[in-house]
Parts: structure tokens; C-alpha cells; sequence
């Protein structure tokens, strides 16, 4: 696998919009393609008369990109510091993000019209509630990316994009709670050594809600309301979801049904497969005082592999996204001292559903990180005895 560097002059630092170019500028426009899925199965369902083409998004996601991740490489150039707050304030990179909900949107209106038509089979259906699984999931991560900005319309949209998946409480989760307690025993979005991912599921699933409605119900409570209230932001997030899977049962009829609660279950799946393999048995150690050290670089997994950034805004980058929850995504970066995945969120996606793989891929790559000492790594409590029996000596 080639590593792709941009050589950059003596003088980088010294570099100005006008004399440094992004090199991924226009590459980020590739994300737009995810939500056009359910058109493209369509399409190429009518042109090859092929309907295994209905599952067209599982097939471009998990077949498609892993191999795009090995012929393309990797690209671990940082953008200079010195354009770092222009490259920022280029709006250009937010309406890459902005684009992805009105496609995502037009594709799940046009998904229930085929489910409604009575043309596709059962099978035919269920094939395109997967491909519009890998929208709604990746949606999510497009309201990640809107989530952790200042601008209320921002954070609007980031809700928006979380009503097809009804995970509007990960707005609230990953914001207060995850990026507070992340790589630590307390935090459900980080998985443990020894614990597979079909244990992980309902752990951060159940975890993840819980821990945002106590979240939010802290706010409510220091602001003098109370949780059952319309400023409550989980309750509006589901009223979104309601109302909107309303709208279209009853635009569509009550066929829809089985097939939006498939891709929704679909994509907040697809979003804690990601959230299981980014900070997987890493530990930030208890300082003197008893709580946790600063979240560091070496705290979450990396992958700069080239097409599964592009596909996910830079999300690979995840340690710098961390340290600098506000960064947008054009401008993250990477550092050395991070642990690397050895391949894109693509294929490690596909590793962490079969346990036996990912245990021979990952857990020695997480031993070495913390150079065989088991005492800095979070373990699986259940799995603690088989894990150091495993890995004693």
C-alpha cells in the first residue's frame, strides 16, 4: 500500500491561500455519492435487469471501498498551520456537508415510492432498506461532523440528518458524553478488549440512551425545567423522527413500516460498529488526583487511508477530532503517536462483525501499543480472567 505525501517547501509554515491548494478539495464532493444510493440501485437495476443491485449499498460500502482503501493508499499530509484558519472559514467544505440532507431526504421519498408500488419483491425491498441503511448511517456522521459546530443552524441541520435514523439522542450523547468520558470504563461508546461487537451493540446502545437522558436532564434541571418539556432537545429529536415517518406512512401507506424501522436500525448500527472500532481497548490513565489524563492523540484509533475519508469527512482522523471537537473536518489532522488501523473503517467494519478476525487483527496491535502491559489497557470485566489468561507472558 503506497502512502501518498505532497511535499511541501522549507518554508511551509510560511504558506498562504494563495500558495498552498488542498489536494482533497475536490475529492470531498465523492460523499454526495452515499446518499444518491437508492437512485443509483435504480438505475442500475433497469440497466443490467439485475435486482442484486437493490443492495447496491451494502455492496459499494463494505465490497466497493475496502478495495478503493488498498489501491489508493494513504495520505498522511497535514495542511500547514498557516492556512488552518482559512481552510476553516472556507465555506465551500460546509456545503459539501449542507448537499448530503436534501439528496438523503429526496432518496427516502423516493425509496418509499418504490416500496409502495408494488413492483419490487420482498427481497427487492429488503435490499433497498439496506442500501438506504448506508444513507441513514452515514448521515449520522454527517450530523456528527454538523453537530460539534457553533451555529445554531448547524446544529439544526445536524438533527435533521438524525430523524432517518430516530438516533436523535446521539446529538446529545457523543456532545456531553462521549467526548467527556471517552477511552475510560464509564464511557458506552468505548469498546473494551475482549468484548466482541454483538456484546458491544446493546451495551452502548441501551448505555448511549441512558447516559443522554441523564444528560439532558441535568441541563433541564439546572436551567429550573423539567425533562417531560419542549425544551427537552431528546424529545424534540424523536418528535422529528415521528413526524417525519408519519408524514410518509401516511403519504405511502403502512407498507413502509417494516422497511423504515429496518434502515434506521441499519444506520444507528452502522454509527456504533464506527464508534467500536475507534477507541477499541485504549485506556487514558487516572491521574494523582483520581480522575482521568487529557484525552490524547494516542487515545483514538487512525486511519488515513485515502477513500474512507472521503466517503466519512475525515472521521479516520479521529484523535485531532478529540482534542479539537470543534475542528471542521477539512482542516483535522494527523499525528504519529496515534495508533493506526491497518486499513480503512470500511474494511474494519467488515473485521468487527466476525470476532475470531478481529481479535487476530487487532489484539496484538493494541498490546504492542501499550507495549504488553495489560494494566493500561480498558478490559471487558466479563472477559477480564479469559483476556490475561490469553495474553499472560
Amino acid at each position: 500500500m503506497e502512502t501518498i505525501r505532497h511535499p511541501l517547501p522549507s518554508d511551509a509554515d510560511e504558506l498562504t491561500p494563495a500558495t498552498w491548494r488542498d489536494p482533497k478539495r475536490y475529492a470531498w464532493l465523492l460523499g454526495l455519492l452515499i446518499p444518491t444510493l437508492p437512485f443509483l440501485a435504480f438505475g442500475l437495476v433497469h440497466a443490467t435487469g439485475l435486482g442484486v443491485f437493490w443492495f447496491f449499498g451494502p455492496l459499494m460500502v463494505f465490497g466497493l471501498f475496502p478495495l478503493l482503501d488498498l489501491v489508493v493508499g494513504l495520505d498522511a499530509t497535514n495542511p500547514p498551520d498557516s492556512v488552518i484558519k482559512w481552510l476553516e472559514q472556507d465555506r465551500y467544505y460546509r456545503w459539501c456537508t449542507y448537499l448530503y440532507l436534501p439528496i438523503q431526504y429526496a432518496g427516502l421519498v423516493f425509496a418509499c415510492i418504490l416500496w409502495s408500488g408494488g413492483d419490487l419483491t420482498t427481497v427487492d425491498s429488503i435490499g433497498l432498506a439496506l442500501t438506504m441503511g448506508m444513507v441513514s448511517g452515514i448521515a449520522i456522521n454527517t450530523a456528527h461532523e454538523l453537530g460539534h459546530k457553533r451555529a445554531s443552524m448547524e446544529r439544526w441541520l445536524s438533527k435533521i440528518a438524525l430523524a432517518q435514523s430516530g438516533y436523535g439522542h446521539f446529538f446529545i450523547e457523543h456532545n456531553r458524553g462521549h467526548h467527556v468520558r471517552v477511552a475510560t470504563p464509564e464511557d458506552p461508546a468505548s469498546s473494551r478488549l475482549g468484548e466482541s461487537f454483538w456484546a458491544f451493540l446493546p451495551r452502548t446502545v441501551a448505555g448511549s440512551l441512558r447516559s443522554a437522558w441523564e444528560l439532558e436532564g441535568e441541563r433541564l434541571a439546572r436551567d429550573g425545567h423539567r425533562r417531560l418539556s419542549y425544551r427537552n432537545d431528546i424529545l424534540n429529536a424523536w418528535a422529528m423522527t415521528l413526524v417525519l415517518f408519519g408524514a410518509l406512512v401516511a403519504a405511502f401507506g403502512v407498507v413502509v413500516i417494516p422497511y423504515l424501522a429496518l434502515q434506521a436500525v441499519l444506520g444507528f448500527t452502522l454509527l456504533e460498529v464506527v464508534n467500536y472500532l475507534e477507541h477499541y481497548g485504549l485506556l487514558r490513565a487516572r491521574r494523582e488526583d483520581g480522575r482521568y489524563e487529557r484525552t490524547r492523540p494516542e487515545h483514538s484509533w487512525n486511519s488515513n487511508n485515502v477513500a474512507s475519508n472521503v466517503l466519512l469527512y475525515h472521521l479516520q482522523r479521529h484523535s485531532d477530532h478529540h482534542a479539537n471537537p470543534m475542528r471542521r473536518y477539512q482542516a483535522l489532522r494527523h499525528f504519529d503517536e496515534a495508533p493506526q488501523l491497518p486499513t480503512g473503517y470500511a474494511g474494519m467494519i467488515v473485521t468487527a462483525l466476525l470476532p475470531p478476525l478481529w481479535r487476530r487483527v487487532m489484539d496484538h496491535r493494541l498490546l504492542a501499543h501499550y507495549g504488553g502491559d495489560l494494566d493500561r489497557v480498558n478490559i471487558a470485566p466479563r472477559a477480564r480472567r479469559r483476556v490475561l489468561a490469553r495474553h499472560a507472558g
